[in-house]
């Protein structure tokens, strides 16, 4: 497999979180601009002091940051040692489309059973490519 090929599921989801981060930086900007939020209120972590909208970009951008990692540390290993195949590129697209779509039921309808079964669908997406690469390593 071409680098290219490698690598771009993983740039297309790194493209997904910077996309979620300008979402959630627009919209807590507009909220506080709007006097939704005080913004003594932002002094320290912990409850959610911003509106629901706010709230939503911001909950989908941490998301991106929990579930994707062991995405990035995956694919890495994989262009590191080779082993990365169309198998494990198909699946890697199919992570990123997976989280696509939960980032976008997470920004917009947020209706909690959709956006589960789509992260559920990722995840075992993502455990599907640590057995096959697991399994591929371990027959060097």
């Amino acid at each position: 497999m071409t680098t290219f090929a490698v690598l771009a599921p993983l740039l297309a989801q790194a493209f997904v979180t910077f996309l979620l981060m300008f979402g959630m930086v627009v919209t807590r900007r507009r909220a506080v601009m709007d006097k939704q939020v005080d913004p003594k209120d932002l002094a320290l972590r912990g409850g959610n002091p911003w509106p629901p909208r706010a709230a939503q970009f911001g909950d989908a951008y941490q998301n991106s940051l929990e579930l994707p990692v062991v995405f990035y540390a995956l694919v890495i290993i994989a262009f590191v040692t080779k082993e990365a195949d169309i198998v494990f590129v198909v699946l890697s697209w199919l992570f990123v489309l997976c989280r696509i779509v939960q980032s976008y039921i997470h920004t917009t309808s947020n209706v909690r059973k959709h956006r589960s079964l789509a992260f559920r669908a990722g995840a075992l997406v993502l455990f599907a490519m640590l057995i096959w690469l697991t399994v591929h390593i371990s027959l060097i």
